[in-house]
């Protein structure tokens, strides 16, 4: 019997066969709010070929994050449209981790940032990457190093030189080495200080289009410090509902602008006494739950290890101190559940960002009785 293979359009996905009448037209409804056009799985799959076959395909490129065994983890790095929320207790490095990574996103070259901080302005974050470029290249060691503390100090030395009018601060040698590395990738790093009137998610929105009207086809990773403190106008009754506006607002920016996003969220008072903080404990609304692509938990190893591995043992003891645990609990894309652990080098802001699995068992909050 002789059969006949269904034609196909320029795209290589099947056309409608003549049995079935005419194309459908598009169809779909124009609302005060907007358009709602629906797309048939055939005309998607079309416009995939399109794209794949014009080499269009930065919306599958993740975006690696700089932290060796967290990219692994997550497929790679952090995707356009993803949000990754990156919660934890006062002290565990959450600024630290998230600068650091939007470091590492810059100097990489795949993307610029923009890292919207609402807790210090642009120059102490500028003052954090010189002590964090000056300990990356040492590490493990950190011999040669300049402390966050001692980066003011020779900052206020260069500006107080005598007979040095006009001194510029490339000009002091213990800061040249750290200038320089960050003069690499500084026009890709963007900082800003948010604001309680004109930091609200649509102006997120309209800062990420114009972006893109500037920089045409240049990617964006989009970083917030922290999420509770971006303004809602008028403000809602609750801090529910203003965190729930807001996780959904910055997850419609990250999808429809197709840019990922990282947010620091802050945790609830219950996460403040519990013994190990998690993803429930992120202080506002369950709808950062439901809207999160992938949420990264700090914790203090030192809290969260059970104590089998440090009552026979003060030596380990004290060095679990040293260690942060960073828990993946949501990752859409891949294995969830999975405990990681940085050294923490606080002075110099940044972790060592080869870490690893954690090794040690760790207490699971619901069933810990101190």
């Amino acid at each position: 019997m002789e059969t006949t293979a269904e034609p196909t359009g320029a795209s290589g996905a099947p056309e409608p066969s003549d049995d079935g009448g005419a194309t459908p037209e598009p169809w779909g409804l124009e609302a005060d709010g907007g358009s709602m056009r629906p797309r048939s799985a055939l005309d998607i799959l079309g416009r995939l070929n399109e794209r794949i076959a014009s080499g269009d395909v930065a919306r599958y490129q993740p975006v690696p994050l700089g932290f060796t065994p967290l990219d692994k983890t997550i497929g790679g790095g952090i995707r356009p449209g993803e949000m990754l929320l990156l919660g934890g207790a006062q002290g565990t490095g959450k600024t630290t981790m998230a600068l650091q990574m939007a470091r590492n996103i810059a100097s990489g070259g795949l993307a610029n940032v923009l890292y919207l901080c609402f807790e210090h302005d642009e120059e102490y974050l500028l003052n954090r990457l010189i002590a964090l470029e000056s300990a990356l290249v040492h590490l493990p060691q950190t011999t040669g190093a300049i402390r966050i503390q001692d980066v003011r100090r020779e900052i206020l030395g260069s500006w107080m030189a005598e007979g040095e009018a006009g001194q510029q601060l490339v000009s002091n040698p213990r800061l040249r080495p750290a200038l320089d590395r960050i003069a690499r990738y500084g026009d890709g790093l963007y900082l800003l200080r948010g604001s309680q009137t004109a930091s609200t998610v649509d102006n997120i929105r309209r800062l990420v289009q114009r972006h893109r009207a500037l920089s045409g086809d240049r990617p964006l990773v989009v970083f917030v410090d922290y999420l509770q403190k971006v303004p809602v106008i008028p403000e809602p009754p609750t801090e529910t509902e203003k965190v729930t506006y807001v996780v959904n607002g910055l997850k419609d920016v990250a999808l429809t602008e197709e840019v990922p996003l990282v947010a620091i969220v802050a945790a609830d008072k219950e996460g403040l006494k519990a013994s190990r903080l998690r993803n429930h404990h992120l202080r506002g609304s369950s709808a950062i739950n439901y809207e999160a692509d992938i949420i990264l938990i700090l914790n203090e190893k030192y809290h969260i290890v059970a104590k089998v591995n440090i009552e026979f043992n003060p030596y380990q003891a004290q060095r679990f101190r040293d260690w942060i645990v960073a828990s993946v609990e949501k990752n859409r894309g891949g294995k969830d559940n999975v405990d990681l652990e940085f050294e923490k080098h606080f002075e110099y802001s940044c972790f060592d960002p080869d870490g690893r699995a954690v090794q040690e068992k760790l207490i699971e909050e619901r069933l810990y009785n101190d």
